[in-house]
Protein backbone atom coordinates (compact mmCIF):
# COMPACT_ATOMS: atom_id res chain seq x y z
CA UNK A 1 0.00 0.00 0.00
CA UNK A 2 1.37 3.42 -0.91
CA UNK A 3 1.50 6.18 1.64
CA UNK A 4 -1.36 8.07 -0.04
CA UNK A 5 -3.89 5.24 -0.08
CA UNK A 6 -6.40 5.24 2.78
CA UNK A 7 -6.26 2.44 5.33
CA UNK A 8 -9.26 0.19 4.88
CA UNK A 9 -10.75 -0.57 8.32
CA UNK A 10 -13.72 -2.90 8.70
CA UNK A 11 -16.36 -2.13 11.36
CA UNK A 12 -18.59 -4.84 12.76
CA UNK A 13 -20.29 -5.95 15.95
CA UNK A 14 -23.17 -7.89 17.44
CA UNK A 15 -23.97 -6.55 20.89
CA UNK A 16 -26.01 -8.46 23.47
CA UNK A 17 -25.72 -8.97 27.22
CA UNK A 18 -27.32 -12.37 27.82
CA UNK A 19 -29.06 -13.46 30.99
CA UNK A 20 -29.34 -17.26 30.95
CA UNK A 21 -32.61 -17.07 32.91
CA UNK A 22 -34.38 -14.51 30.68
CA UNK A 23 -36.52 -15.02 27.54
CA UNK A 24 -34.72 -15.76 24.27
CA UNK A 25 -33.70 -12.80 22.07
CA UNK A 26 -34.53 -13.05 18.38
CA UNK A 27 -34.39 -11.16 15.09
CA UNK A 28 -37.38 -8.96 15.92
CA UNK A 29 -35.61 -7.61 19.01
CA UNK A 30 -32.68 -6.41 16.89
CA UNK A 31 -34.94 -4.94 14.22
CA UNK A 32 -36.73 -2.98 16.95
CA UNK A 33 -33.45 -1.45 18.13
CA UNK A 34 -30.42 -1.57 15.79
CA UNK A 35 -29.60 -3.90 12.90
CA UNK A 36 -27.60 -2.21 10.16
CA UNK A 37 -25.44 -3.58 7.35
CA UNK A 38 -23.15 -2.07 4.74
CA UNK A 39 -23.82 1.55 3.80
CA UNK A 40 -26.67 1.73 6.34
CA UNK A 41 -23.96 1.94 9.00
CA UNK A 42 -22.28 4.94 7.35
CA UNK A 43 -25.63 6.68 6.83
CA UNK A 44 -26.44 6.30 10.53
CA UNK A 45 -22.97 7.53 11.56
CA UNK A 46 -23.56 10.71 9.56
CA UNK A 47 -26.98 11.40 11.10
CA UNK A 48 -27.50 13.96 13.87
CA UNK A 49 -28.79 11.38 16.36
CA UNK A 50 -27.39 7.97 15.36
CA UNK A 51 -28.67 4.66 16.72
CA UNK A 52 -25.26 2.94 16.52
CA UNK A 53 -23.28 2.09 19.66
CA UNK A 54 -21.59 5.26 20.89
CA UNK A 55 -18.11 3.72 20.86
CA UNK A 56 -18.32 3.33 17.08
CA UNK A 57 -18.99 7.06 16.81
CA UNK A 58 -15.92 7.76 18.95
CA UNK A 59 -13.76 5.39 16.92
CA UNK A 60 -14.84 6.88 13.60
CA UNK A 61 -14.42 10.49 14.78
CA UNK A 62 -10.85 9.84 15.93
CA UNK A 63 -9.97 8.04 12.71
CA UNK A 64 -11.49 10.90 10.69
CA UNK A 65 -9.43 13.43 12.64
CA UNK A 66 -6.04 11.74 12.61
CA UNK A 67 -5.91 9.02 9.96
CA UNK A 68 -6.15 8.64 6.24
CA UNK A 69 -8.68 5.85 6.37
CA UNK A 70 -11.68 4.33 4.65
CA UNK A 71 -14.36 2.78 6.87
CA UNK A 72 -15.56 -0.54 5.54
CA UNK A 73 -18.97 -1.17 7.12
CA UNK A 74 -19.84 -4.82 7.65
CA UNK A 75 -22.75 -5.45 10.07
CA UNK A 76 -23.70 -3.97 13.44
CA UNK A 77 -26.48 -5.19 15.72
CA UNK A 78 -27.45 -3.77 19.11
CA UNK A 79 -30.27 -4.83 21.41
CA UNK A 80 -31.36 -4.36 25.00
CA UNK A 81 -29.95 -7.00 27.34
CA UNK A 82 -32.06 -10.15 27.35
CA UNK A 83 -31.82 -13.89 27.34
CA UNK A 84 -29.74 -16.14 25.09
CA UNK A 85 -29.78 -15.21 21.41
CA UNK A 86 -31.68 -17.62 19.18
CA UNK A 87 -28.85 -19.69 17.71
CA UNK A 88 -30.43 -19.85 14.29
CA UNK A 89 -30.45 -16.06 14.05
CA UNK A 90 -26.90 -15.89 15.39
CA UNK A 91 -25.83 -18.27 12.63
CA UNK A 92 -27.44 -16.00 10.02
CA UNK A 93 -25.65 -12.94 11.45
CA UNK A 94 -22.36 -14.80 11.71
CA UNK A 95 -22.47 -16.00 8.09
CA UNK A 96 -23.43 -12.53 6.89
CA UNK A 97 -20.52 -10.99 8.80
CA UNK A 98 -18.06 -13.51 7.38
CA UNK A 99 -19.38 -13.14 3.83
CA UNK A 100 -19.18 -9.34 3.94
CA UNK A 101 -15.74 -9.43 5.57
CA UNK A 102 -14.36 -11.81 2.95
CA UNK A 103 -15.81 -9.69 0.17
CA UNK A 104 -14.15 -6.59 1.66
CA UNK A 105 -10.64 -8.03 1.57
CA UNK A 106 -7.91 -6.88 1.50
CA UNK A 107 -8.25 -4.95 4.75
CA UNK A 108 -5.73 -3.01 6.82
CA UNK A 109 -7.52 -3.50 10.15
CA UNK A 110 -10.77 -4.59 11.79
CA UNK A 111 -12.66 -2.93 14.63
CA UNK A 112 -15.05 -5.21 16.56
CA UNK A 113 -17.70 -3.53 18.71
CA UNK A 114 -19.23 -6.24 20.90
CA UNK A 115 -20.66 -6.36 24.41
CA UNK A 116 -18.82 -9.51 25.48
CA UNK A 117 -21.52 -11.26 27.53
CA UNK A 118 -23.55 -12.81 24.73
CA UNK A 119 -24.63 -16.44 24.74
CA UNK A 120 -26.89 -18.23 22.30
CA UNK A 121 -29.31 -21.07 22.81
CA UNK A 122 -26.49 -23.43 21.76
CA UNK A 123 -23.19 -21.60 22.38
CA UNK A 124 -21.59 -20.14 25.53
CA UNK A 125 -19.00 -18.05 23.66
CA UNK A 126 -20.46 -16.53 20.48
CA UNK A 127 -18.29 -13.43 21.03
CA UNK A 128 -15.29 -15.72 20.80
CA UNK A 129 -16.70 -17.22 17.61
CA UNK A 130 -16.91 -13.77 16.03
CA UNK A 131 -13.41 -12.77 17.17
CA UNK A 132 -11.91 -16.05 15.88
CA UNK A 133 -13.75 -15.76 12.54
CA UNK A 134 -12.40 -12.26 12.02
CA UNK A 135 -8.84 -13.40 12.69
CA UNK A 136 -9.24 -16.39 10.38
CA UNK A 137 -10.50 -14.21 7.52
CA UNK A 138 -7.95 -11.38 7.77
CA UNK A 139 -4.92 -13.43 8.80
CA UNK A 140 -2.30 -13.05 11.49
CA UNK A 141 -0.75 -9.76 10.36
CA UNK A 142 -3.82 -7.51 10.11
CA UNK A 143 -4.52 -5.56 13.33
CA UNK A 144 -7.76 -6.49 15.10
CA UNK A 145 -8.96 -4.17 17.86
CA UNK A 146 -12.13 -4.41 19.91
CA UNK A 147 -14.23 -2.63 22.51
CA UNK A 148 -16.25 -4.43 25.18
CA UNK A 149 -18.71 -3.45 27.88
CA UNK A 150 -17.17 -3.78 31.35
CA UNK A 151 -19.88 -6.39 32.01
CA UNK A 152 -18.40 -8.59 29.29
CA UNK A 153 -17.24 -12.14 30.02
CA UNK A 154 -13.87 -12.68 28.38
CA UNK A 155 -12.64 -15.96 26.93
CA UNK A 156 -9.08 -16.95 26.07
CA UNK A 157 -10.27 -17.27 22.47
CA UNK A 158 -11.24 -13.59 22.37
CA UNK A 159 -7.88 -12.49 23.76
CA UNK A 160 -5.91 -14.66 21.34
CA UNK A 161 -7.79 -13.29 18.33
CA UNK A 162 -7.45 -9.57 19.14
CA UNK A 163 -4.37 -7.36 19.27
CA UNK A 164 -6.06 -5.02 21.76
CA UNK A 165 -9.28 -5.18 23.77
CA UNK A 166 -10.52 -1.95 25.35
CA UNK A 167 -13.31 -2.11 27.95
CA UNK A 168 -15.46 0.62 29.43
CA UNK A 169 -14.13 2.17 32.63
CA UNK A 170 -17.31 3.78 33.95
CA UNK A 171 -20.48 2.33 35.42
CA UNK A 172 -22.96 3.90 34.74
CA UNK A 173 -21.53 3.71 31.23
CA UNK A 174 -20.77 7.24 30.10
CA UNK A 175 -17.32 6.73 28.57
CA UNK A 176 -18.21 4.79 25.41
CA UNK A 177 -17.20 7.70 23.18
CA UNK A 178 -13.83 7.93 24.95
CA UNK A 179 -13.22 4.19 24.70
CA UNK A 180 -13.95 4.22 20.99
CA UNK A 181 -11.53 7.11 20.62
CA UNK A 182 -8.89 5.25 22.65
CA UNK A 183 -9.27 2.15 20.51
CA UNK A 184 -8.66 4.22 17.39
CA UNK A 185 -5.51 5.76 18.89
CA UNK A 186 -4.19 2.28 19.71
CA UNK A 187 -4.85 1.21 16.12
CA UNK A 188 -3.01 4.29 14.88
CA UNK A 189 0.01 3.27 17.00
CA UNK A 190 -0.18 -0.17 15.43
CA UNK A 191 -0.20 1.39 11.98
CA UNK A 192 2.98 3.18 13.07
CA UNK A 193 4.65 -0.13 13.94
CA UNK A 194 3.59 -1.03 17.50
CA UNK A 195 3.27 -4.78 18.20
CA UNK A 196 1.11 -5.30 21.25
CA UNK A 197 1.71 -7.84 24.00
CA UNK A 198 -1.35 -8.86 26.02
CA UNK A 199 -1.65 -10.39 29.50
CA UNK A 200 -4.95 -11.91 30.63
CA UNK A 201 -6.11 -13.13 34.03
CA UNK A 202 -9.54 -14.24 35.23
CA UNK A 203 -10.45 -14.27 38.92
CA UNK A 204 -12.89 -16.66 40.67
CA UNK A 205 -15.10 -13.64 41.35
CA UNK A 206 -18.50 -12.85 39.81
CA UNK A 207 -19.45 -9.51 41.37
CA UNK A 208 -23.19 -8.76 41.68
CA UNK A 209 -24.08 -5.92 39.34
CA UNK A 210 -24.87 -3.40 42.10
CA UNK A 211 -21.31 -3.74 43.44
CA UNK A 212 -19.75 -2.67 40.13
CA UNK A 213 -20.24 1.08 40.37
CA UNK A 214 -17.15 3.10 39.48
CA UNK A 215 -17.78 6.34 41.37
CA UNK A 216 -17.09 4.66 44.71
CA UNK A 217 -16.75 1.16 46.13
CA UNK A 218 -14.54 -1.88 45.57
CA UNK A 219 -14.74 -1.91 41.79
CA UNK A 220 -13.97 1.81 41.61
CA UNK A 221 -10.88 1.20 43.72
CA UNK A 222 -9.70 -1.59 41.42
CA UNK A 223 -10.37 0.41 38.24
CA UNK A 224 -8.47 3.41 39.64
CA UNK A 225 -5.55 1.25 40.74
CA UNK A 226 -5.27 -0.26 37.28
CA UNK A 227 -5.23 3.14 35.60
CA UNK A 228 -2.47 4.29 37.98
CA UNK A 229 -0.22 1.55 36.61
CA UNK A 230 -0.28 2.82 33.02
CA UNK A 231 3.16 3.98 31.95
CA UNK A 232 5.29 4.21 28.81
CA UNK A 233 5.13 0.43 28.39
CA UNK A 234 1.39 -0.01 28.96
CA UNK A 235 -1.10 1.22 26.36
CA UNK A 236 -4.30 0.01 28.03
CA UNK A 237 -5.59 -1.59 31.23
CA UNK A 238 -9.11 -3.06 31.11
CA UNK A 239 -10.78 -4.66 34.12
CA UNK A 240 -14.12 -6.30 33.35
CA UNK A 241 -16.43 -7.12 36.23
CA UNK A 242 -18.37 -9.51 34.02
CA UNK A 243 -22.02 -10.56 34.01
CA UNK A 244 -22.83 -13.46 36.33
CA UNK A 245 -26.28 -14.18 34.85
CA UNK A 246 -24.73 -15.38 31.58
CA UNK A 247 -23.74 -18.51 33.53
CA UNK A 248 -20.78 -19.62 31.42
CA UNK A 249 -17.38 -21.25 32.02
CA UNK A 250 -15.73 -17.92 31.08
CA UNK A 251 -17.45 -15.97 33.86
CA UNK A 252 -15.23 -14.12 36.32
CA UNK A 253 -13.62 -10.71 36.74
CA UNK A 254 -11.17 -10.36 33.86
CA UNK A 255 -7.97 -8.32 33.76
CA UNK A 256 -6.57 -7.49 30.32
CA UNK A 257 -3.34 -5.51 30.12
CA UNK A 258 -2.00 -4.45 26.73
CA UNK A 259 1.64 -3.44 26.44
CA UNK A 260 3.49 -1.73 23.60
CA UNK A 261 6.18 -4.39 23.52
CA UNK A 262 6.83 -7.90 24.79
CA UNK A 263 9.08 -7.06 27.75
CA UNK A 264 7.06 -8.60 30.59
CA UNK A 265 5.35 -5.34 31.54
CA UNK A 266 1.86 -6.59 30.70
CA UNK A 267 2.25 -9.67 32.92
CA UNK A 268 3.76 -7.64 35.75
CA UNK A 269 0.91 -5.13 35.79
CA UNK A 270 -1.81 -7.78 35.40
CA UNK A 271 -0.40 -9.67 38.38
CA UNK A 272 -0.35 -6.54 40.54
CA UNK A 273 -3.97 -5.77 39.73
CA UNK A 274 -5.06 -9.35 40.32
CA UNK A 275 -3.49 -9.44 43.77
CA UNK A 276 -5.07 -6.14 44.73
CA UNK A 277 -8.49 -7.16 43.36
CA UNK A 278 -8.51 -10.50 45.14
CA UNK A 279 -7.52 -8.81 48.38
CA UNK A 280 -10.75 -6.79 48.05
CA UNK A 281 -13.07 -9.63 46.97
CA UNK A 282 -15.01 -9.84 50.24
CA UNK A 283 -16.36 -6.34 49.58
CA UNK A 284 -18.41 -7.60 46.62
CA UNK A 285 -21.50 -8.47 48.65
CA UNK A 286 -24.68 -6.48 47.83
CA UNK A 287 -26.53 -4.45 50.45
CA UNK A 288 -30.14 -3.74 49.52
CA UNK A 289 -33.16 -2.16 51.20
CA UNK A 290 -36.10 -4.44 51.92
CA UNK A 291 -39.31 -3.75 50.04
CA UNK A 292 -41.03 -2.86 53.31
CA UNK A 293 -38.34 -0.35 54.30
CA UNK A 294 -38.36 1.21 50.82
CA UNK A 295 -42.14 1.75 50.91
CA UNK A 296 -41.92 3.19 54.42
CA UNK A 297 -39.26 5.66 53.24
CA UNK A 298 -41.47 6.80 50.35
CA UNK A 299 -44.40 7.39 52.70
CA UNK A 300 -42.16 9.30 55.10
CA UNK A 301 -40.81 11.50 52.30
CA UNK A 302 -44.30 12.09 50.91
CA UNK A 303 -45.55 13.36 54.27
CA UNK A 304 -42.50 15.50 55.06
CA UNK A 305 -41.64 18.07 52.39
CA UNK A 306 -38.46 18.95 54.30
CA UNK A 307 -36.99 15.55 53.44
CA UNK A 308 -35.23 15.11 50.08
CA UNK A 309 -37.07 13.12 47.41
CA UNK A 310 -35.91 9.56 46.71
CA UNK A 311 -35.43 7.33 43.69
CA UNK A 312 -36.10 3.60 44.05
CA UNK A 313 -34.10 1.32 41.77
CA UNK A 314 -35.90 -1.93 40.96
CA UNK A 315 -32.56 -3.66 40.53
CA UNK A 316 -34.09 -7.14 40.32
CA UNK A 317 -36.13 -6.27 37.22
CA UNK A 318 -33.59 -4.35 35.18
CA UNK A 319 -34.19 -4.61 31.40
CA UNK A 320 -30.54 -3.62 31.03
CA UNK A 321 -29.63 -6.97 32.59
CA UNK A 322 -32.29 -9.13 30.94
CA UNK A 323 -35.26 -8.33 33.19
CA UNK A 324 -38.68 -8.07 31.57
CA UNK A 325 -39.27 -4.60 33.05
CA UNK A 326 -42.76 -5.49 34.18
CA UNK A 327 -42.72 -6.87 37.74
CA UNK A 328 -45.27 -5.27 40.05
CA UNK A 329 -43.80 -5.90 43.52
CA UNK A 330 -42.83 -2.30 44.26
CA UNK A 331 -45.73 -0.66 42.45
CA UNK A 332 -48.33 -2.91 44.09
CA UNK A 333 -46.98 -2.23 47.59
CA UNK A 334 -46.82 1.52 47.03
CA UNK A 335 -50.40 1.54 45.74
CA UNK A 336 -51.62 -0.56 48.65
CA UNK A 337 -49.93 1.83 51.07
CA UNK A 338 -51.66 4.84 49.49
CA UNK A 339 -48.47 6.49 48.29
CA UNK A 340 -48.87 9.68 46.24
CA UNK A 341 -46.50 12.01 44.44
CA UNK A 342 -44.80 8.99 42.88
CA UNK A 343 -43.64 8.46 39.29
CA UNK A 344 -42.93 4.89 38.13
CA UNK A 345 -41.45 3.77 34.84
CA UNK A 346 -40.90 2.50 32.42
CA UNK A 347 -43.15 -0.58 32.58
CA UNK A 348 -42.93 -2.89 29.58
CA UNK A 349 -46.47 -4.05 28.77
CA UNK A 350 -47.41 -3.76 25.07
CA UNK A 351 -50.93 -5.17 25.59
CA UNK A 352 -51.70 -2.60 28.28
CA UNK A 353 -50.28 0.25 26.17
CA UNK A 354 -52.54 -0.81 23.28
CA UNK A 355 -55.60 -0.96 25.52
CA UNK A 356 -54.88 2.48 26.97
CA UNK A 357 -54.69 3.86 23.42
CA UNK A 358 -58.12 2.40 22.66
CA UNK A 359 -59.58 3.84 25.88
CA UNK A 360 -58.21 7.29 25.07
CA UNK A 361 -56.82 10.22 27.05
CA UNK A 362 -58.87 11.34 30.03
CA UNK A 363 -60.80 8.08 30.31
CA UNK A 364 -60.66 5.56 33.17
CA UNK A 365 -60.57 1.77 32.86
CA UNK A 366 -59.49 -1.36 34.68
CA UNK A 367 -55.80 -1.71 33.87
CA UNK A 368 -54.44 -5.25 33.96
CA UNK A 369 -50.66 -5.42 34.13
CA UNK A 370 -49.19 -8.74 33.01
CA UNK A 371 -52.54 -10.18 31.95
CA UNK A 372 -50.59 -13.16 30.63
CA UNK A 373 -47.93 -13.76 33.27
CA UNK A 374 -44.64 -14.22 31.36
CA UNK A 375 -42.67 -15.67 34.27
CA UNK A 376 -42.86 -16.42 37.98
CA UNK A 377 -41.86 -12.86 38.91
CA UNK A 378 -44.15 -10.87 36.61
CA UNK A 379 -47.43 -11.35 38.45
CA UNK A 380 -50.82 -10.07 37.29
CA UNK A 381 -51.89 -6.75 38.87
CA UNK A 382 -55.36 -5.30 38.30
CA UNK A 383 -56.11 -1.70 39.24
CA UNK A 384 -58.33 1.23 38.26
CA UNK A 385 -56.39 3.68 36.10
CA UNK A 386 -56.95 6.90 34.17
CA UNK A 387 -55.21 7.54 30.86
CA UNK A 388 -53.35 10.84 31.16
CA UNK A 389 -51.31 10.92 27.97
CA UNK A 390 -50.46 8.82 24.89
CA UNK A 391 -47.25 8.99 22.84
CA UNK A 392 -45.52 7.03 20.05
CA UNK A 393 -42.39 6.41 22.17
CA UNK A 394 -39.94 8.01 19.74
CA UNK A 395 -37.34 10.15 21.51
CA UNK A 396 -33.68 11.11 21.73
CA UNK A 397 -31.75 10.36 24.91
CA UNK A 398 -30.94 13.45 26.96
CA UNK A 399 -28.43 12.35 29.62
CA UNK A 400 -26.02 9.58 30.60
CA UNK A 401 -26.13 6.19 28.94
CA UNK A 402 -28.56 7.11 26.13
CA UNK A 403 -27.46 10.72 25.60
CA UNK A 404 -27.82 11.76 21.96
CA UNK A 405 -29.06 8.34 20.88
CA UNK A 406 -32.29 7.90 18.91
CA UNK A 407 -34.62 5.63 20.90
CA UNK A 408 -37.97 4.00 20.24
CA UNK A 409 -40.01 2.75 23.20
CA UNK A 410 -43.02 1.89 21.05
CA UNK A 411 -46.59 3.06 21.74
CA UNK A 412 -46.54 4.49 25.27
CA UNK A 413 -49.11 5.58 27.83
CA UNK A 414 -49.09 7.57 31.06
CA UNK A 415 -51.54 6.12 33.57
CA UNK A 416 -52.62 7.52 36.94
CA UNK A 417 -53.37 4.87 39.55
CA UNK A 418 -54.47 6.62 42.71
CA UNK A 419 -51.78 9.29 42.73
CA UNK A 420 -49.01 7.17 41.23
CA UNK A 421 -48.04 8.17 37.67
CA UNK A 422 -47.01 5.09 35.68
CA UNK A 423 -45.37 5.17 32.23
CA UNK A 424 -46.15 2.05 30.19
CA UNK A 425 -44.13 1.26 27.04
CA UNK A 426 -44.16 -1.39 24.30
CA UNK A 427 -40.48 -2.05 23.59
CA UNK A 428 -38.53 -3.32 26.61
CA UNK A 429 -36.03 -0.65 27.69
CA UNK A 430 -34.41 0.20 30.99
CA UNK A 431 -35.36 3.56 32.50
CA UNK A 432 -31.93 5.16 32.31
CA UNK A 433 -32.88 8.53 30.84
CA UNK A 434 -35.26 11.16 32.25
CA UNK A 435 -36.61 11.82 28.75
CA UNK A 436 -38.56 8.53 28.97
CA UNK A 437 -40.68 10.18 31.67
CA UNK A 438 -40.45 13.77 30.51
CA UNK A 439 -41.81 12.96 27.04
CA UNK A 440 -45.06 12.10 28.85
CA UNK A 441 -45.18 15.58 30.38
CA UNK A 442 -43.98 14.53 33.81
CA UNK A 443 -42.08 16.92 36.11
CA UNK A 444 -39.45 14.74 37.77
CA UNK A 445 -38.24 17.55 39.99
CA UNK A 446 -41.70 17.87 41.55
CA UNK A 447 -42.04 14.17 42.41
CA UNK A 448 -41.49 12.97 45.96
CA UNK A 449 -40.38 9.56 44.73
CA UNK A 450 -39.47 7.99 41.41
CA UNK A 451 -39.33 4.24 40.76
CA UNK A 452 -37.12 3.15 37.86
CA UNK A 453 -36.69 -0.19 36.13
CA UNK A 454 -32.90 0.07 36.08
CA UNK A 455 -29.93 -1.25 38.01
CA UNK A 456 -27.38 1.51 37.73
CA UNK A 457 -27.47 3.50 34.49
CA UNK A 458 -30.29 5.65 35.86
CA UNK A 459 -27.68 7.23 38.17
CA UNK A 460 -26.07 9.08 35.25
CA UNK A 461 -29.40 10.02 33.72
CA UNK A 462 -31.20 11.17 36.86
CA UNK A 463 -28.30 12.64 38.86
CA UNK A 464 -29.52 16.18 38.21
CA UNK A 465 -32.51 15.28 40.43
CA UNK A 466 -31.11 12.67 42.83
CA UNK A 467 -27.71 12.42 44.50
CA UNK A 468 -26.23 9.08 45.63
CA UNK A 469 -27.67 9.52 49.13
CA UNK A 470 -31.20 9.69 47.64
CA UNK A 471 -30.90 6.34 45.85
CA UNK A 472 -32.59 3.26 47.34
CA UNK A 473 -31.72 -0.11 45.77
CA UNK A 474 -34.71 -2.35 46.53
CA UNK A 475 -34.57 -6.06 47.21
CA UNK A 476 -37.53 -7.45 45.28
CA UNK A 477 -37.93 -10.67 43.27
CA UNK A 478 -36.82 -10.70 39.64
CA UNK A 479 -34.61 -12.07 36.88
CA UNK A 480 -31.75 -9.69 37.76
CA UNK A 481 -31.68 -9.96 41.55
CA UNK A 482 -28.20 -9.10 42.86
CA UNK A 483 -28.57 -11.95 45.38
CA UNK A 484 -26.81 -14.55 43.24
CA UNK A 485 -27.58 -17.44 45.61
CA UNK A 486 -31.18 -17.28 44.31
CA UNK A 487 -30.15 -18.56 40.87
CA UNK A 488 -29.59 -22.15 39.76
CA UNK A 489 -26.28 -21.68 37.98
CA UNK A 490 -25.12 -24.60 35.84
CA UNK A 491 -21.93 -23.46 34.13
CA UNK A 492 -20.14 -20.94 36.35
CA UNK A 493 -16.56 -21.98 37.16
CA UNK A 494 -16.75 -23.19 40.75
CA UNK A 495 -15.92 -22.28 43.39
CA UNK A 496 -16.61 -18.61 42.68
CA UNK A 497 -17.31 -15.72 45.05
CA UNK A 498 -19.95 -14.73 46.19
CA UNK A 499 -21.98 -17.70 44.95
CA UNK A 500 -19.53 -19.69 47.08
CA UNK A 501 -18.43 -17.81 50.18
CA UNK A 502 -15.21 -19.73 50.86
CA UNK A 503 -12.83 -19.40 47.89
CA UNK A 504 -9.04 -19.62 47.86
CA UNK A 505 -7.03 -18.28 44.93
CA UNK A 506 -3.47 -17.22 44.07
CA UNK A 507 -2.65 -15.28 40.87
CA UNK A 508 -0.47 -17.35 38.50
CA UNK A 509 1.88 -14.39 37.92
Amino acid sequence: MSGTEPRRVAILGLMLESNRFAPVINEEDYLNRVYLAGDEILEDLRSSDPKLPTEIRGFAAEMDANSNWQPVPILVGLVEAGGPLDHGFFTICFKEMRHRLQAAMPLDAVYICNHGAMITTANTDPDGEIFAMVREVVGAQVPVVATLDLHGNVSERMVRAADAIVAYQTNPHVDMLARGTETATILQEMFAGMKTDVAFLRLPLTPPTVTLLTEAGPYADIINYGQCLIDADIVNVSILGGFAYSDTPKNGMAIIVTARRANGAAQRVAGKIARMAWHEHLRFVPRLASLQDAVARVLEVAHNPEMPAVILADVADNPGGGGNGNTMWILKELHAAGATGVIAGVINDPALAREAAKVGEGKSFTAVFNRVEPDEFSRRFEVTARVIRLRDGDCVGRRGFYAGRRMNLGPSALLDIGGIQVVVISIRTQCADPVFLEMMGLDIGAARAVVVKSRGHFRAGFNEFFGPEQVIEVDAPGLTSPILSRFDFKSLPRPVFPVDMQVEWTPPF
